[in-house]
Parts: C-alpha cells; sequence; structure tokens
C-alpha cells in the first residue's frame, strides 16, 4: 500500500505532543465534518483521512510502530518476531542486514534473504518464517498461514448535549451487525472510545479488529459547555436589575429560582455549583452552571415613563 503521512495528515510534527494531536484532530473533524459540508463530496474521504491518522497517532503504543515500520506499522510484532527468529538462527540478523524487502500493494511485506529481488509470487528466497506468516511456499513445501488482525472500523455518532448528559443505551449498525452500546454520562465532543473487537474479521483465524467511535455533540440552544461546567445567558428587566426580585432560569434537569439583588449590573455572573454537565465515570460529581444576567432595557417608552427616567436622570 502507498505510504500514507499520518503527520501530514494531521498537520502537525513528527515531535507533537499527545495533546497537539487531540487540538489537530478536533479541529480538522469539525472542518471537514461530512455534515458541515454538504455539497463537498470530497470532506467525507478527508474525514476518513484525519480519523485514520487520529486513530495511529493518538495511540502510543500505535505510534510507536507506525514510526519506526511506517504503512506496515500493523504487522510490526510479526516483524519483531522474524528478527528474533532469525536471530537465534543465526540468520540474517533482523532488517537491514543485507537482504532486500518489498511490498506487494496489498499490505504485505516480503523479505528476502539472500539479498535476491522478487516479482509477483515468486517465493524463491523466503525465510521460512515468512513463509510461515504469509503463506509462501519454498522448494515445494507448503508452509501454514499465521492469522492476520482484522481492519478497525471507525464510526461517528452524534448527540445532542442533553443525550450526553445523560447515560443511555444505543443500538449502532457496524458492517451489518447490530451493536448496542451504552453511552455513560459526560462523554466530550470529539472523545474517541474503543470497542475491542468489533472491527472487522480477522484474516486466517486471527482476531477482529476493532471500532473506533467518535462522539459529535451538537451546540445546544441553551446553554454553551466548557468541560463540565455549563453556561447560560439570562435576560432581567431593567426595573428587576435594579430594584433586587426574583427570576426563574433553566438548568439541564429543570428550573430554579434565582434571587436578584438590587442594582444588579449588566453582565454579572453568578456560580450555581454542582448544576453543571456530569463529570465523565464519575457517578454524582458535576460541574457548575455559570448565569450571566444581561439587563434588558425596556423599548416603546410612553411619555409619562420617559418624564419618570429624567427626573430620575436630573437627581443625579
Amino acid at each position: 500500500m502507498a505510504y500514507i503521512d499520518y503527520y501530514k495528515i494531521l498537520g502537525v510534527d513528527k515531535s507533537a505532543s499527545q495533546d497537539d494531536i487531540k487540538k489537530a484532530f478536533r479541529k480538522l473533524a469539525r472542518k471537514y465534518h461530512p455534515d458541515l459540508n454538504p455539497n463537498d463530496p470530497s470532506a467525507k474521504d478527508k474525514f476518513q483521512e484525519i480519523n485514520e491518522a487520529n486513530e495511529v497517532l493518538s495511540d502510543p503504543e500505535k505510534r510507536k510502530k507506525y514510526d519506526e515500520y511506517g504503512e506496515h506499522w500493523k504487522h510490526a510484532d510479526e516483524f519483531e518476531a522474524q528478527k528474533r527468529a532469525q536471530q537465534q538462527a543465526g540468520g540474517f540478523g533482523g532488517f537491514g542486514g543485507g537482504g532486500q524487502g518489498f511490498s506487494d500493494g496489498n499490505g504485505t511485506y516480503w523479505y528476502s534473504s539472500d539479498g535476491e529481488g522478487f516479482s509477483g509470487g515468486n517465493a524463491g528466497g523466503f525465510s521460512d518464517f515468512f513463509e510461515s506468516m504469509f503463506g509462501g511456499h519454498r522448494g515445494g513445501r507448503g508452509q501454514g498461514s499465521a492469522g492476520f488482525r482484522g481492519q478497525d472500523f471507525n464510526a461517528e455518532l452524534r448527540l445532542s448535549l442533553r443525550d450526553a448528559a445523560q447515560t443511555h443505551k444505543q443500538i449502532l449498525t457496524v458492517n451489518g451487525k447490530q451493536v448496542r452500546i451504552t453511552i455513560p454520562a459526560g462523554v466530550a465532543d470529539g472523545q474517541v472510545i474503543k470497542l475491542k473487537g468489533y472491527g472487522a474479521e480477522g484474516i486466517n483465524g486471527g482476531p477482529a479488529g476493532d471500532l473506533y467511535i467518535t462522539f459529535v455533540i451538537a451546540e445546544d440552544p441553551v446553554f454553551k459547555r466548557l468541560g463540565d461546567d455549563l453556561y447560560v445567558d439570562v435576560e432581567v428587566e431593567l426595573y428587576t436589575a435594579v430594584l433586587g426580585g426574583e427570576k426563574l432560569v433553566d438548568t439541564l434537569d429543570g428550573k430554579v429560582k434565582l434571587k436578584i439583588k438590587p442594582e444588579t449590573q449588566n453582565g454579572t455572573k453568578v456560580r450555581l455549583k454542582g448544576k453543571g454537565f456530569p463529570v465523565y465515570k464519575k457517578e454524582g460529581q458535576f460541574g457548575d452552571l455559570i448565569v450571566t444576567y444581561s439587563v434588558k432595557i425596556p423599548t416603546n417608552l410612553t411619555d409619562r415613563q420617559k418624564e419618570l427616567f429624567r427626573e430620575l436622570q436630573s437627581m443625579n
């Protein structure tokens, strides 16, 4: 298979931290999300590339294999086993020891221990270990083929903010199969979870791949979420702001009545402890709700009302 530069796809350096990779993925995922680009057929392919790159680089173990083996990173364990086996048997001593390797274009990497190149299915110089691994033949002797792990799947699940605030179950259809999952309260926009063994079936009896689900949380018309805290803007009548009073305010679990102090200024913030978003996988813990008061200036005043305001102005 052709080499794919996952770092280039995400627009980060090879020295990028995990946090840098996470930020780059979230930014690009939002930019190229197919739902946000309905008139751009290329957005879907770009989005899949971004997901694939993130799947590898966000996992330290996979990233290490990718950095060392490039597009053949999925076979890193087999390569390492081959190196050890050859070293123990006094063979070519590992990759780079004088032999030559090539890719058949389908993700399989063949190695010649005698330095001769290959073409097509010619297995004239395969080591016994690779013959048994990839199902090749040597000198007419058939070798068994080892199993390979199946391909990973990537899926996207869109939730409303209020759905994400509750632990609930959903059924996904993946590769023709129904998968029932429990979504914990508090999942974040762009968060990825792995379902082990729900990817493509393995080859030659190998283990199945995994399913990676990326959550996309839609913006809410009332609340803005930052981490585990929620923010809401509340309009307050001028008279209430000046004289004080009460105001009903929405929260995720209903309305609460707040007392507004006299002479409350526009932009005043009030923090309601524990009325924010549930903390992921920490039952009973919640962020805060930050209420910002927006003082509403009255309009369509009568002549008498304007006169009263002038009186107040003259008194000051």
